[in-house]
């Protein structure tokens, strides 16, 4: 059996070639001038939904009527400036989702595609202030949505979230089903960070909460966005100090330790569903096992949770 690596690992929404050029979007024209030039590459996105020819996110030039959409300022890649309109996600178009279309993506469009993803799901919760419940406008090539009622101004939120694989003395991997689980889903442990509270602080109370397992030695291995719906997902390894199992009820439904044989041949069965390669969990169960693990009818599965 392989056995695990020790090198950190490169993640496939960690992706750098995107420049957001952050302070042009106080120009109060960016939007206007960008729709005005032919050359822009317009990004419509339906939801997690992305129009696509293969391994390419389609775009289009601009057209008079993105002037009545809801428009934002992406930035630039490779010398051309992006702009995502942002469409009805309920829209009938051929379009895959990100987590079909993420691992196939050129480096070139997956800052684009997990950037566009995100800031729109914050569009479609912030159409009112928090604080005093207001109507808010668009702003800054739209990374701002100001109150006008109370001055307030909305930025894009994302969660930092820990996710890590534990593993024992024995060197085996403790993985777990959560209640909103499909199917035979198994995965490495993870939740929210708290107020006032460090990651790795994060790390030890989540395993003890979900499994009631206590740990050591908590690593850091990697992180990447996670635009489902605003998360970090920020990946540790750690050591399991004790291997009993408490489970949560209201947070997992099972939980059981596997050694690399085990593993194999739970996925080879379909006993065993991993998660997806695009995620940070997928990456952090093959470097614990050491190599990429098939699973059958991968595309089919991401296919049906689009």
């Amino acid at each position: 059996m392989p056995a695990a690596s020790q090198t950190r690992f490169d993640l496939v929404l960690d992706s750098r070639t995107l420049d957001r050029h952050a302070l042009r979007r106080r120009d109060p024209e960016l939007i206007a001038s960008l729709l005005a030039q032919p050359a822009t590459a317009v990004l419509d996105v339906y939801g997690d939904r992305l129009p696509n020819t293969g391994n390419r996110l389609h775009y289009r030039a601009p057209q008079a009527t993105d002037r009545d959409e809801l428009v934002v300022y992406v930035g630039e890649v490779a010398g051309r400036e992006v702009l995502a309109v942002l469409r009805d996600r309920d829209d009938e178009v051929p379009a895959d989702g990100l987590r079909f279309l993420g691992m196939r993506l050129h480096p070139d469009d997956v800052p684009i595609a997990v950037t566009a993803t995100g800031i729109g799901r914050w569009h479609a919760v912030t159409g009112f202030c928090s604080k005093c419940g207001a109507p808010t406008r668009v702003t800054e090539a739209g990374w701002v949505r100001h109150c006008d009622a109370c001055g307030r101004d909305h930025f894009p939120r994302t969660d930092p979230a820990v996710i890590m694989s534990v593993t024992d003395a024995d060197d085996r991997l403790l993985l777990g089903r959560g209640r909103n689980f499909a199917g035979n889903g198994m995965s490495v442990l993870a939740g929210f960070v708290e107020p006032g509270e460090s990651l790795e602080t994060a790390v030890a109370r989540e395993v003890m909460e979900e499994v009631g397992v206590s740990v050591t030695d908590v690593r850091f291995l990697g992180d990447q966005p996670w635009p489902f719906p605003a998360s970090l997902m920020v990946g540790f390894t750690c050591r399991a100090t004790t291997t009993g199992l408490t489970l949560d009820p209201e947070e997992i439904a099972a939980a059981r330790w596997f050694t690399r044989p085990e593993l194999a041949a739970a996925v080879a069965s379909g006993d065993v569903h991993l998660s997806p390669r695009l995620s940070i969990a997928r990456h952090l169960i093959e470097h614990w096992y050491g190599a990429p693990i098939a699973q059958p009818d991968e595309n089919a599965m991401l296919r049906q949770s689009q």
